[in-house]
């Protein structure tokens, strides 16, 4: 769905997700550092973002399955995804 910005801004919300981006990058770069205990490569930093994405979209799951078509997941884990998006 394409947002309408014209009404978002009309009615006072946000417009801008500059404000996750310039978070995500902050925690990113601090990560990258080479002073930190832990460092995360770009690749590995690319594969955390879209795990974490596909977590918040609910998708993790059908892609698990399309990758492993034998694979059986118990349709009781559904509350589970819905919880990690409720406290993200």
């Amino acid at each position: 769905m394409i947002p309408n910005y014209g009404e978002k801004y009309r009615c006072g919300e946000t417009i801008t997700t500059a404000f996750v981006e310039s978070t995500i990058n902050e925690v990113v770069a601090k990560r990258m550092v080479k002073k930190q205990q832990m460092q995360w490569t770009h690749q590995g930093a690319h594969y955390l973002l879209q795990t974490r994405a596909a977590v918040l979209n609910g998708e993790l799951k059908d892609h698990f399955e399309r990758w492993y078509p034998g694979l059986k997941i118990d349709d009781s884990s559904e509350g589970v995804d819905e919880e990690v998006r409720e406290a993200a």
